[in-house]
């Protein structure tokens, strides 16, 4: 009984912090694997931009409608400190960046920038799933085995 209570208390603390059940999430993890990139319009490649591989941006204009975009937050938590997660939203908020290649949009808030600058966004197709992952992050210094969760860089 202790346990279950306890169990309450965790998913009430995470839906104060985490408006899960407004957005659709999608699954996250960090690979090793490199893919090719699309080209960024900025003049700076890498510094302060988030790229998308060309499989992300067919993926989110498969899956997006109307306004939708791709979110992708950093969170503390997972087995190295930080983690990715990624939902789709229609809500733009003043702090957040947009990076739109190819008619795809990935948003990203300020304070998770800091943690992903310079990294790419990439879908991946396994025979056990599917899913959006963050590659070549300058930002993190080590991951985990799992793949979703990050150090970063001191």
């Amino acid at each position: 009984m202790a346990a279950s209570r306890a169990l309450s208390l965790k998913v009430a603390a995470l839906r104060a912090v985490t408006p899960w059940w407004n957005s659709r999430l999608l699954a996250a993890s960090a690979g090793p694997q490199a893919h090719r990139e699309v080209s960024s319009s900025s003049p700076k490649a890498g510094e302060g931009q988030i790229h998308l591989t060309e499989s992300c941006v067919q993926r989110l204009l498969e899956i997006t409608q109307g306004s939708e975009f791709l979110r992708l937050e950093v969170e503390g938590g997972g087995c190295s400190g930080f983690q990715y997660k990624f939902s789709l939203d229609t809500v733009i908020n003043p702090d957040d960046r947009v990076f739109e290649q190819g008619g795809a949009r990935v948003v990203v808030d300020s304070d998770s920038l800091a943690f992903v600058k310079g990294a790419q966004v990439d879908f991946s197709q396994e025979l056990i799933r599917s899913s959006f992952k963050v590659l070549n992050n300058p930002q993190a210094q080590k991951g985990c085995s799992c793949g979703s969760s990050f150090s970063v860089k001191l």
